[in-house]
């Protein structure tokens, strides 16, 4: 499954399974962008090309939940932003303030052009509902989009910040963002040193199907784990044997998940009902988070906003985890 097919995966309530196990390689990211100064014209590189934006940008459309964050991290309120059905009632997730005047936009059915054109957008952002050059060439006849920043799975809340800073001329805020957002994973490190060289396995249990877990130590999402100097379990790594994004388990391989920490998205089912479970390290001491869809978004596609919510969701497991 493609990467970018990661909206329906968790509209599906398969939340971390954004891609099968194709095995395959990817290319480098491409660098998040490169801008001018305050007056001049920016330039940001991405996964289709590049788009170019002479102005600041004043209506904005936003089809990610990662777009949204970095953009009201910034101050910047989207007229029209993509819902989650599964977020709750008003589709959106709940670090998320939506302005009474913006347009909730759906794109579990494919995108919906004319709406989208309705909203008359100086800029639209988008990442997993751009599945092709074909799809994105249609945005981008509305007005210019910029797409996922590169190849991998889940691009980094920093990347997208960083992006955001350049959009509004404004990277020194980013910047503000980007390292607030750090300290308070800083603090938490040095309040948990025990955490320093553990190992975590960040995953989505589909009952009656399989495990998905991440796999790739450059996915935007493995980067808090990494946050307090942990790293993937070696044994989901050499599973992975590579490849970019998730690797999907068989139930009998749940042994693979063999790491001190345990954060892992059921979809409402008991994990207790695989076979091994109970016998894996960070179940035996403890050091397991079970998130909710909102707590594990937070983490899988992560932003300057979504960060802090889930910190407070695992911060339990990470405790047990250092032995604190």
């Amino acid at each position: 499954m493609n990467r970018r097919l990661l909206p329906l995966v968790l509209a599906c309530a398969l939340v971390i399974a954004a891609c099968g196990d194709d095995g395959s390689s990817s290319s480098a990211d491409a660098d998040p962008s490169s801008g001018e100064s305050a007056g001049g014209t920016v330039t940001i590189e991405h996964l289709y090309g590049t788009t170019e934006l002479d102005d600041v940008p004043q209506r904005i459309v936003s089809l990610n939940t990662q777009w949204f964050g970095a953009l009201q991290a910034m101050g910047v309120d989207p007229v029209g932003y993509n819902v989650d059905t599964m977020a709750g009632p008003d589709g959106v997730f709940p670090w998320e303030e939506i302005p009474a005047d913006a347009v909730p936009i759906e794109t579990v059915d494919g995108l919906p052009f004319e709406a989208i054109a309705a909203l008359d957008p100086d800029l639209i952002l988008v990442t997993y509902a751009v599945t092709d050059q074909a799809t994105y060439d249609q945005l981008n006849e509305i007005a210019p989009t910029i797409a996922a920043l590169g190849e991998r799975e889940v691009d980094t809340w920093q990347e997208m910040t960083t992006v955001v800073g350049e959009i509004m001329r404004d990277p020194e805020g980013a910047q503000a963002v980007i390292d607030d957002v750090e300290g308070q994973l800083a603090d938490t490190a040095a309040e948990l040193p025990g955490l320093e060289g553990k190992t975590f396995a960040f995953a989505n249990y589909v009952p009656g199907d399989s495990i998905y877990v991440v796999a790739d130590p450059d996915d935007g999402s493995s980067l808090f784990f990494q946050a307090f100097g942990m790293e993937i379990a070696p044994s989901i790594i050499e599973a992975g044997d590579g490849q970019i994004g998730r690797k999907q388990l068989s139930l009998e391989q749940i042994g693979v998940l063999d790491a001190d920490l345990l954060v892992m998205f059921t979809n409402g089912a008991d994990p207790s009902e695989i076979p091994g479970y109970e016998g894996l390290p960070a179940v035996q001491t403890g050091a397991v988070s079970l998130p909710d869809y909102a707590e594990v978004v937070g983490l899988n596609t992560p932003s300057p906003l979504s960060i802090p919510y889930s910190l407070a969701a695992v911060l339990p497991a990470l405790e047990a985890a250092a032995g604190a």
